[in-house]
């Protein structure tokens, strides 16, 4: 069986779980899954029953698909991503991607947590993503291109919607949130960086640096989705004295910024 026949596949038995047409999907990175209280649950299905979908490894991931509303809205929320780190290729990390634009979205909304590289950032802010560098990472279009899917070299200068970087830029005024805009530099992981990692990392234009979202978003564009991604600052990776960071510490953090995202997320739910 080919990836698309298992994309497919996948998708068929998705889309027994659902009598609605969802537009909107979101995935939720390390420490966010309790952003699924807010969704009016119709189908939770454990990724593990999906055809060919991976398993989610790592603390802070749930692991679940989900079929639900909020507001009165349509949407889907993958409680739980996949990394590179884990083992996964590059195209089994972007195969859910692929099987939401199947299942019909048009617009997808990403959240991550991520290290501050930028001096000014503080722990617990939030970060919209203008753009990103993915050198350091694996290219999940790598190999064979299929048409089906996207072109064979799709553009990527808009890779985040502006149009979806303005309005949350509004809600963010609105609801009197502090949110940084920056570029996130991804990287393979699971190491966290060292010292002379984040001045490379700033000295080339990143603003955050994390382990996830880049492989998504580059297979998100291939497929034609519109994209929106967000960062929780978990710890700062620029700082003179001790820079011991654990995945304790970034959990701790990103669940204490879960307030502020979830109501920038539904938001922006309601204004797409």
């Amino acid at each position: 069986m080919n990836s698309y026949e298992k994309l497919l596949e996948a998708t068929e038995y998705l889309q027994k779980f659902t009598s609605s047409k969802p537009e909107i999907a979101v995935i939720l990175g390390s420490g966010l899954g309790n952003f699924t209280g807010e969704i009016k649950i119709e189908a939770e299905i454990p990724y593990e029953q999906i055809p060919h979908f991976p398993v989610s490894t790592v603390e802070g991931h749930h692991g679940k698909f989900i079929f639900g509303f909020m507001d009165g809205r349509s949407i889907i929320a993958m409680a739980g991503r996949f990394h590179f780190y884990e083992g996964y290729t590059a195209e089994d990390v972007v195969f859910p991607v692929r099987i939401l634009k199947f299942l019909g979205i048009k617009t997808l909304l990403i959240s991550n947590a991520a290290g501050g590289v930028n001096p000014t950032f503080r722990v617990g802010e939030l970060m919209i993503i203008t753009d990103h560098i993915s050198f350091a990472t694996s290219n999940p279009l790598l190999g064979k291109n299929d048409e089906k899917l996207g072109p064979r070299f799709p553009d990527m200068s808009e890779p985040y919607k502006k149009v979806l970087i303005e309005k949350a830029r509004l809600i963010a005024r609105k609801l009197n949130i502090d949110v940084k805009e920056g570029i996130y530099f991804g990287v393979t992981g699971p190491t966290f960086e060292t010292r002379a990692e984040y001045k490379m990392i700033h000295f080339l234009g990143g603003d955050a640096v994390g382990m996830s979202t880049v492989q998504e978003v580059i297979a998100a564009n291939h497929i034609g989705l519109d994209v929106f991604a967000m960062s929780v600052i978990t710890d700062i990776g620029i700082r003179e004295e001790e820079n011991i960071i654990t995945h304790e510490e970034v959990l701790l953090a990103a669940k204490e910024a879960e307030p502020k995202f979830s109501l920038m997320f539904r938001e922006l739910i309601r204004n797409i």
